[in-house]
C-alpha cells in the first residue's frame, strides 16, 4: 500500500510531545486506585473511578476546550476546530480496570490523547476539525456486564436501557452508579448520546508478546478478531459414588470433559495460529467428593479474524454436543457474538505513515482483545495503534511498558490525529 505524505505541520505535532510530562501524568492516573504491588484497583463507576474522572476534567482547561458527558456516562473534552460545526477527529480509550489491574491498559490512550492536545497548544497548531478524547464507560466489564458498554451505547443508543438495568454482583445498579458519576462532573456539559465522527484512533498498550518478541516500538493494529461465546450445560444425573457401576451412570461431568476434549483436539487439528479457543468457566453441581456430578455448566470463547472459521468451530462445538455427550443432554446457549472488524484502510494509511514519520521499528499485526474502537468502527472510520506489554502481560499488577515505547506511541498518535483533524 503507497502511505500517503503527512503534511509538515505533523512532524510539528509529533516534536512537540513532552514525554517526561506525559509519563508523569499516567503515573499520576495510576495512583487513583494503585496498590502497594504497583497495580490498579479502579473497577467502573466506583468512588475510585469518580475521583479520577474528576481529576481527568482539572488536567485541561482553556477557552479551546469543553468537557462533556452523556447517558451513558462517557466522559470526553473537546478541543474547538477552525470550522466546528464538523464532525469530530476522535480518540481515547478507558479508564476503569479489572479488580487487579495494571497502570496501563486503557488509561494510556486516555492520557495519550489529552497529551496529543497538550503538544498542538505548545506548537500553536490548530485544526481544521474538533478534536475529542474520551474516556468510555466500563470496557473491562468486570463490575456491570457486558463489557464496553460507554462505547457500544455510543454506537447504538437502544442498548442502554438494558445496560441501565445491570446490576454489579454486590447489587450495585449500574442506573445509580452512572448517576453518580455525572455528578462527579459537574462542570461537563451533558450532551445527547451519540453523535457523527469524521475518525477515530486508539492507542493501547498490546496486552500481548507480539512487538516485544518481534522487537518493534509500534503496533498499526488492521483487525479485531471474531467473536462468539457459548455457554453450555451438561445434564447428567446424580448418584451414590460408592454404589452405582460405572456403565449405567449418566456423569454430567465425564461427559463435559470428553466434551472438551473433543474441542480442544479439533481446535490443534486445524494447525491454525489465528484460532483461539477457551474454557474460561466449569462449575460442578453438586460438588460433593462422594456424589456422581447431575450438571456441569462451562463456556467456550472462540475467536479467529476469519468467520469462516468461526463457522467450522461451531458447526463442530455443536455436532460434538449431539454425538458425544453419551448418556447425558447438553443445551448450549449463545452468550455473544461479533463479526470480524477490519479497519479503515484510510485511517490506517494516515497511521502508518505516522508510525514510519517517527523513525522507530513498527508493524501489522492483528487485535485478539477486544476494545472500544471495535465499536465506533460500526459508525465511522476507525484504527488502532499498539505499543508492546512486557511479557505479553496485561490485566495484571505486573503490566508494564517501557517509557520510550510509550512516548513512541504519543508522538505517531499526534502526527496521526492533526492529519487527520486538519483534513478537509
Amino acid at each position: 500500500m503507497t502511505l500517503p505524505a503527512l503534511p509538515p505541520q505533523a512532524s510539528i505535532a509529533m516534536a512537540a510531545v513532552n514525554g517526561p510530562r506525559f509519563v508523569a501524568d499516567l503515573r499520576a492516573l495510576s495512583r487513583f486506585g494503585g496498590r502497594d504491588d504497583g497495580g490498579v484497583s479502579r473497577e467502573a463507576l466506583t468512588d475510585t473511578e469518580c475521583q479520577a474522572r474528576q481529576w481527568l476534567v482539572q488536567q485541561l482547561q482553556g477557552a479551546q476546550y469543553q468537557w462533556r458527558v452523556d447517558d451513558a456516562a462517557n466522559l470526553w473534552v473537546r478541543r474547538a476546530g477552525r470550522d466546528d460545526a464538523l464532525a469530530p477527529v476522535m480518540t481515547g480509550s478507558h479508564i476503569d480496570t479489572q479488580p487487579v489491574g495494571g497502570w496501563l491498559d486503557g488509561a494510556y490512550g486516555v492520557m495519550a490523547g489529552l497529551e496529543v492536545l497538550r503538544a498542538l497548544d505548545d506548537a500553536g497548531l490548530t485544526t481544521h476539525r474538533p478534536i475529542e478524547v474520551m474516556a468510555w464507560t466500563n470496557e473491562e466489564g468486570s463490575r456491570f456486564g457486558p463489557g464496553a458498554m460507554g462505547s457500544s451505547a455510543f454506537a447504538d443508543a437502544t442498548r442502554l436501557p438494558a445496560f441501565l438495568a445491570a446490576k454489579s454482583p454486590q447489587g450495585d445498579a449500574f442506573a445509580t452508579e452512572r448517576d453518580k458519576a455525572l455528578a462527579a462532573t459537574p462542570s461537563a456539559v451533558h450532551h445527547p448520546l451519540g453523535h457523527p465522527v469524521h475518525a477515530y484512533v486508539e492507542a493501547h498498550i498490546e496486552q500481548g508478546p507480539v512487538l516485544e518478541d518481534g522487537g518493534q516500538r509500534l503496533g498499526v493494529v488492521t483487525f479485531i478478531q471474531g467473536v462468539r461465546w457459548f455457554d453450555i450445560t451438561v445434564h447428567g444425573s446424580s448418584a451414590h459414588a460408592g454404589t452405582t457401576p460405572m456403565g449405567v451412570r449418566q456423569d454430567a461431568l465425564l461427559a463435559a470433559a470428553s466434551l472438551v476434549h473433543r474441542l480442544h483436539a479439533a481446535a490443534m487439528a486445524r494447525q491454525d495460529p489465528d484460532l483461539r479457543w477457551t474454557v474460561g468457566r466449569f462449575e460442578v453441581s453438586p460438588g460433593s467428593v462422594n456424589t456422581v456430578a447431575d450438571r456441569v455448566r462451562f463456556t467456550v470463547d472462540l475467536r479467529h479474524p476469519q468467520e469462516a472459521v468461526l463457522d467450522a468451530m461451531e458447526a463442530t462445538l455443536r455436532a460434538a454436543l449431539v454425538a458425544d455427550a453419551g448418556t447425558c443432554r447438553c443445551d448450549c446457549r449463545d452468550l455473544m457474538r461479533r463479526a470480524p472488524t477490519p479497519f479503515d484502510p484510510r485511517v490506517l494509511g494516515v497511521l502508518e505513515a505516522a508510525a514510519q514519520l517517527t523513525g522507530e521499528p513498527y508493524r501489522q499485526l492483528g487485535s485478539g482483545a477486544f476494545h472500544d474502537a471495535m465499536y465506533l468502527a460500526d459508525v465511522c472510520p476507525a484504527a488502532m495503534l499498539f505499543v508492546p506489554s512486557h511479557r505479553g502481560i496485561s490485566h495484571n499488577a505486573a503490566e508494564d511498558t517501557p517509557e520510550a515505547d510509550l512516548i513512541a506511541g504519543v508522538r505517531a498518535l499526534a502526527a496521526t490525529l492533526f492529519t487527520l483533524a486538519d483534513a478537509d
